[in-house]
């Protein structure tokens, strides 16, 4: 039988914001992260990397699918063929670790089913059993893109009701912009917990994606968005100066 939870229960669950967190010693995180072009030959202790790995996880996603896999290349013969597709760069070469960072749209239902599965109440509420059941098609297209098509036409009609309507999936590139940025998110986790443990690393777009794809086997619908190179800054890693632009082109308050 299904039981609900009472507000003093649920209560248990609520997590209130600690007061504790060192301002001076984050800015320092943010402020000190480098594209960084060569690395010492330092490893980087398993447990720290698994770390700051799980840290990537916790990054804010829609609805709590979670549309990433990182890959950690490890293999020599894989890390050679990854450090061709990503140009020969020093940063690549020169880097203990490459983890490559996917955005998928393969595993949308399966991420659904565990939200409601792995619930952290013992039961999930019928609201989000409903919610989880209906969210796949979202950010789905359907065969021939039939579903994106429909919810194309559908939406059309709702906007000339008047109707506010969330974004959704109207073609194939439409879902993998949505876990593109998704995974963005959680490479910046990633990437910071490493300054924050004294590792740097170097976010990598330029890489040949068709060689990548066939490195990992990867499907249509996994799709690279970084190669993450990571490990100890050499002296002479970073090559220029930090510089940002004013900050009135970027910022509009309205």
């Amino acid at each position: 039988m299904t039981t609900q939870k009472t507000s003093s229960e649920k209560k248990r669950y609520y997590e209130p914001a600690p007061q504790d967190i060192d301002v001076a010693n984050f800015r320092k995180v943010v402020e000190s992260r480098r594209s960084v072009r060569k690395f010492t030959d330092k490893p980087i202790p398993s447990e720290i990397l698994d770390e700051c790995l799980d840290l990537a996880l916790l990054a804010p996603n829609s609805s709590n699918l979670q549309p990433w896999t990182f890959y950690v290349v490890q293999s020599p013969a894989k890390k050679k063929q990854l450090v061709k597709a990503c140009l020969n760069q020093l940063a690549a070469k020169t880097a203990p670790e490459l983890i490559v960072c996917v955005a998928r749209t393969d595993r949308i239902d399966e991420m659904a089913k565990l939200n409601i599965t792995e619930f952290p109440f013992p039961e999930a509420p019928p609201a989000v059993q409903k919610y989880y059941r209906f969210i796949p098609y979202n950010y789905k297209t359907g065969y021939f893109n039939a579903l994106g098509n429909f919810k194309k036409v559908a939406f059309k009609v709702a906007r000339t009701l008047d109707k506010q309507l969330p974004v959704t999936a109207f073609n194939p590139a439409d879902a993998k912009l949505w876990a593109t940025k998704t995974t963005a998110l959680a490479c910046e986790n990633f990437v910071l917990a490493l300054r924050a443990y004294g590792f740097d690393s170097c976010m990598m777009e330029g890489f040949d994606e068709p060689l990548v794809r066939k490195i990992l086997n990867l499907s249509d619908q996994q799709h690279p968005v970084m190669v993450i190179s990571a490990g100890e800054r050499a002296e002479d890693g970073v090559f220029f100066p930090q510089y940002r632009f004013d900050r009135d082109l970027f910022i509009q308050k309205v």
